[in-house]
């Protein structure tokens, strides 16, 4: 059995805000490490049919970035949503709602 890691260290302020986020995996490709501003973490409990989460950013996260990230973060739920379940009219609409957030958060494409 083939494993890979990834390991997320989140550096915190003297209020407990994130000042640092630094994220490590087995196959990052060409790095050690790379830093980020800004992270969102889903995952499924099946056991209780529900999605444990995690977000966090730094302040140096600019509020124009935030809303970068959210766009692209949406266009990639709506890939990914597509390719498991091969829905294609949900995932035009996903894609169609992530058109109109780019135009709602004057977001330049």
């Amino acid at each position: 059995m083939q494993k890979k890691e990834i390991n997320i260290t989140v550096e915190l302020d003297q209020e407990n805000v994130p000042s640092n986020i630094i994220w490590r995996a087995t196959d990052l490709q060409g790095l050690d490490e790379a830093q980020c501003r800004a992270m969102l973490l889903s995952l499924w409990d099946s056991d209780k049919k529900d999605t444990l989460k995690l977000d966090l950013w730094t302040r140096e996260m600019t509020v124009d970035e935030m809303k970068i990230f959210f766009h692209q973060t949406l266009v990639t739920m709506a890939d990914t949503l597509k390719r498991a379940t091969n829905d294609e009219r949900i995932t035009g609409d996903m894609m169609d709602f992530c058109d109109y957030f780019a135009e709602k958060m004057e977001i330049k494409g």
